[in-house]
């Protein structure tokens, strides 16, 4: 494994395990499958492990596995505040002693505020207190950096840098949104400053390996030096030596040993400008097919109408860029326990909370013109009469 040193000298892994997709049954997160999947990563050499409050299960789950295989100090643990439950400073003790509690330990090594999209947000946050709530945190050693995630523009993310000292920063950024969301530029700004940055997102949800269209796997393979699609997405971000860790959503022991392997492999600086430009052509030959750009995070969830949003949207993105057939097969699966995109009624609530933006609401209504054919209809009723 390779690491990077944060502002304070801590040697991090390059790889960090994202605890957000963790496989579940029934609801629940399956302990003993991602107890194995975190093992094997720490005994590989991963030590940064990221979490949220909102994540349901995670900080538990995570809790649960370090203190069992007593490895809470040899980890640094990420997670982060929700701003928009903050109305006051008796709220954030409350939540973050929470936190505390589920993670089964004494202190948050990295404390971020969640989806700060917006300066408003932090001018919020401050006129509750948070400044001087974090400083007594630090002091009494309770929390040992702060940071914050970001999904938004480059502008206003470089206004959020410039308006707290902050230790460390997480964005979604990968070679498709190299200039979009905080992008190079967000990333070079944070970097000039002296504030680590974390990645998330690296294969875009999965867009970046899963149904990519026959044009794009077809660069992949002409090219003449070989790796996988997400080899080539880890790679293109270890080459830049202003990227500190990259955190991975791994839910399978092949995900954790693959992700490992690039991690420990790759040096930065090591692409040529033939293999940027592969890279290029292939976002091209993506974009050229993508109706949505849906990663799968699933902040939008749940539907009060219960519609499988993000299920959906990977449905009609499998329409355009793979098959009608595999969009229609993959389509009646995301709708076989939720209510079909055509039950939208606008509400609204879910692009409240969509980082990438979406117009959720009037992609649905296009998803469900393209999808619920009368193929899919007769369909449904079948599975509707089995419930």
């Amino acid at each position: 494994m390779k690491y990077r040193e944060d502002k304070y000298g801590n040697r991090l892994s390059v790889l960090g395990f994202g605890c957000m997709r963790f496989k579940k049954k029934m609801g629940r997160i399956e302990f003993e499958k991602a107890e194995k999947q975190i093992m094997t990563a720490f005994n590989k050499g991963v030590n940064y492990f990221d979490t949220a409050f909102i994540y349901p299960g995670s900080e538990a789950a995570i809790g649960e596995i370090f203190e069992k295989n007593n490895i809470r100090d040899k980890v640094f643990i990420a997670t982060k505040l929700p701003p928009q439950l903050m109305r006051s400073t008796e709220i954030l003790d409350k939540l973050f002693n929470e936190q505390l509690k589920r993670l089964r330990t004494d202190h948050i090594d990295f404390y971020l505020m969640h989806m700060m999209a917006d300066i408003k947000v932090w001018e919020r946050l401050k006129s509750i207190g948070i400044e001087k709530w974090i400083e007594d945190k630090k002091k009494s050693g309770e929390i040992r950096q702060v940071g914050f995630s970001y999904h938004g523009n480059s502008d206003m993310f470089c206004k959020i840098v410039d308006a707290y000292d902050w230790d460390m920063c997480l964005i979604q950024y990968n070679y498709m949104d190299e200039h979009t969301q905080a992008g190079r530029k967000g990333l070079m700004h944070a970097h000039k400053k002296g504030i680590p940055v974390m990645i998330m997102e690296p294969l875009r949800g999965g867009r970046l390996v899963n149904n990519l269209p026959a044009e794009a796997k077809q660069i992949f393979s002409e090219h003449p030096v070989q790796h996988t699609p997400a080899q080539w997405a880890f790679r293109w971000l270890y080459n830049q030596p202003e990227v500190s860790v990259v955190l991975s959503g791994m839910n399978s022991e092949e995900m954790v040993e693959d992700n490992i392997k690039t991690a420990s492999e790759t040096e930065i600086g090591e692409l040529t400008v033939n293999d940027e430009e592969m890279l290029k052509r292939v976002v091209k030959a993506i974009n050229a097919k993508l109706k949505v750009g849906c990663t799968g995070c699933g902040y939008c969830m749940p539907c009060p109408q219960n519609i499988n949003i993000s299920g959906t949207f990977s449905a009609y993105n499998r329409h355009f860029s793979d098959s009608s057939f595999k969009g229609f097969t993959e389509y009646v699966k995301a709708t076989n326990k939720f209510a079909p995109a055509s039950a939208c009624i606008g509400c609204g609530k879910c692009e409240q909370h969509c980082p990438q933006s979406i117009e959720i609401r009037k992609q649905l209504q296009e998803a469900a013109k393209v999808l619920e054919t009368p193929a899919y209809k007769a369909v449904s009723k079948v599975f509707t009469k089995k419930k």
